[in-house]
């Protein structure tokens, strides 16, 4: 398959199925994208704390696309395979006056510019960690922290017409801020309209769970995915994915999602769906799918602050299934001798 690509200037500010598709691709084809960061170009690496309060709210969180996928109907589900995330040299963090989960507490401005250093080549690793390069947070204090860079924003159009704020997470993806969906994952998204218009973007050099005060190491991204269509993944109701431990172990995850507005049924819903994944691929009953959620699956807090919606997920490493799986097979047929 060629390569596609989508032109920084193919961007857009809200999630609306009637916006026409940048590009046309078919299923299975890999698309390069390039994206400025979350500000949309208005903040720099010569910025000042003063430069936020002339921030134009409602250019923020911009998104590269619409991609039409070819044979993508509503019921299918996309497949996003990231294959590599670039970042520019330099990135940004705020604190920006009422945003945030500590808002009340925090209302005055603050910025901070990075210098990025990258790796030359692949990862690296530095302990249990792997990175991509680092930056100092405080270099006197030798307070550094390790790039993983990948996009907060991937989503699909929704099939609800009109258009709908870039800013907060949906069941179709969008601003699910996710540090996990770095290179080598594999997010699947529920697509609800034809083509399913992918589209992505908010580049980020490193984040941690949550993104607290709202922003993450914002950079600019070029970012390179293969997008295809799956048939036959009904349980895909909201985003789903496959990564790497974060801490660089070699150990995969299964990840649900449940994105509400309500903290407690985001978290409900997100085992749910592990359910329904574990009952779907494995074969388990429901009520073994539900017992192994508790022994053996995490739940993660990924965005607390996008109103006005939260995303919650919950993680089942791929070799604790296995393990237990096998660990059954064995006690059943040892039962039957």
């Amino acid at each position: 398959m060629s390569i596609h690509s989508v032109k920084r200037s193919q961007s857009h500010l809200a999630w609306d199925n009637s916006i026409p598709p940048a590009i046309r691709v078919a299923s299975g084809s890999t698309v390069s994208f390039d994206c400025l960061d979350a500000s949309n170009g208005q903040l720099t690496a010569t910025s000042t704390p003063s430069s936020l309060a002339t921030l134009v709210f409602a250019q923020l969180d911009q998104v590269n696309g619409p991609v039409y996928v070819e044979g993508a109907a509503p019921g299918d589900t996309l497949r996003v395979d990231v294959l590599d995330v670039q970042t520019a040299k330099w990135g940004w963090s705020a604190i920006i006056p009422g945003f945030g989960l500590l808002a009340d507490e925090f209302p005055s401005p603050a910025l901070k510019i990075w210098t990025l250093h990258h790796n030359e080549g692949s990862a690296a690793s530095q302990g249990d960690s792997e990175y991509y390069g680092y930056a100092w947070f405080d270099e006197e204090k030798g307070i550094k922290i390790p790039l993983r860079p990948f996009a907060g924003e991937m989503g699909v159009a929704p099939g609800k017409p009109g258009a709908h704020s870039t800013i907060p997470p949906y069941k179709t993806g969008g601003n699910v801020d996710t540090r996990h969906l770095s290179k080598g994952s594999t997010l699947y998204l529920p697509v609800e309209v034809d083509g399913a218009l992918f589209s992505i973007g908010d580049g980020h050099a490193a984040q941690g769970d949550g993104e607290v005060c709202g922003t993450a190491i914002e950079t600019p991204m070029q970012v390179t995915v293969r997008l295809t269509v799956v048939k036959d993944k009904p349980y895909v109701k909201t985003p789903h994915f496959t990564a790497h431990s974060p801490h660089g172990r070699d150990e995969e995850y299964y990840c649900t999602t449940g994105v509400d507005s309500d903290i407690r049924e985001a978290t409900r819903s997100a085992v749910r769906h592990m359910i329904e994944f574990l009952v779907a691929e494995y074969g388990l009953t429901s009520e073994n799918a539900y017992i192994l959620c508790s022994v053996a699956g995490d739940l993660r807090m990924h965005e607390v602050v996008d109103m006005p919606n939260y995303v919650v997920s919950g993680a089942v490493s791929l070799e604790s299934i296995y393990g237990v799986l096998s660990q059954t097979a064995h006690l059943i047929s040892n039962r039957s001798v």
